[in-house]
């Protein structure tokens, strides 16, 4: 069913600064523009589907690669030839491998997260990116393909301190500089999820060029909360000395422009583990 949610479609990395992503030409188009992410969400138009299943989530830690800076934000890899890691079930028909983890935030704490819940921006937004590895050959293969995507959204509030979190925190100040990187070891990004697995899911887009519309995006419903001096904004001020600045407010909200069926479903909580939640009706 259509929702009356407002989508963002006006690409814009307009910042304090004169840098901009190397693809942005100001504000870009893609034809037709049906399925373009990021959305406002709105409670009342999500409709609670019973045929939806859990989201099985099963990360490798030890296929974590490095953290590298992009000149636009910080990106953990992943390796995404690692058998089996990755996530299935829910909305998707395939099984997607993990390629990489990133955060969006803002220049104050008040917005940074992509998508929106009733008009409400959170701090940041993280994104685990996924991509079909039973339709296509590669990640690069999948960007372009129907159905090649799939990513895992997750709010960030400010409260208590996220000891997983803490573990990429204290990397940064090692790589203030574009394209520097650092191995980072294992680490287990399903304890980047929230407790309790309920999610939104609609088919959407990528929030950067090439904005192809190949994504099947899982809104976690419910944020992580993190300490108000651990990710975001005070954290890479300190250690990047604003070489980051394109990474900020880069949205403008353009309403009254029909948004893509927004589902959702209901699970019991599941804690931080690596598989899925338990289903359950209400």
């Amino acid at each position: 069913m259509p929702t009356e949610s407002e989508v963002r479609t006006d690409r814009n990395y307009h910042t304090a600064g004169s840098l901009v992503h190397p693809l942005w030409k100001g504000p870009a188009f893609v034809p037709g523009g049906t399925r373009q992410s990021p959305i406002n969400i709105r409670w009342r138009d999500s409709v609670y589907d019973p045929s939806l299943q859990p989201l099985r989530v099963s990360y490798d830690a030890a296929a974590c690669l490095h953290i590298w800076n992009t000149g636009y934000l910080f990106q953990v890899e992943f390796d995404d030839a690692a058998e089996g890691s990755g996530i299935s079930g829910g909305p998707l028909e395939n099984h997607y491998q993990l390629k990489q983890f990133h955060f969006h935030w803002g220049a104050v704490n008040e917005w940074g997260s992509e998508h929106t819940v009733d008009d409400h921006a959170y701090p940041a937004e993280l994104h685990l990116v996924h991509w079909n590895s039973v339709k296509y050959q590669s990640y690069k293969e999948a960007v372009l393909g129907e159905n090649g995507l799939a990513v895992i959204g997750v709010f960030l509030k400010l409260g208590a301190h996220h000891k997983a979190l803490q573990k990429l925190v204290d990397v940064l100040p090692e790589i203030k500089h574009k394209d520097a990187q650092v191995a980072m070891g294992p680490f287990q990004p399903s304890c980047l999820l929230p407790t309790c697995r309920n999610y939104w899911t609609y088919p959407g887009s990528l929030t950067t060029p090439p904005l192809t519309e190949s994504v099947t995006w899982i809104i976690q419903k419910k944020p992580i909360e993190v300490a108000p001096n651990q990710p975001h904004r005070t954290i890479l001020d300190s250690a990047w000395e604003g070489t980051m600045e394109v990474t900020r407010d880069t949205w403008e909200l353009v309403p009254s422009v029909q948004a893509p069926s927004l589902f959702w479903l209901l699970s019991i909580p599941a804690g931080c583990i690596s598989h899925a939640p338990v289903f359950c009706t209400w």
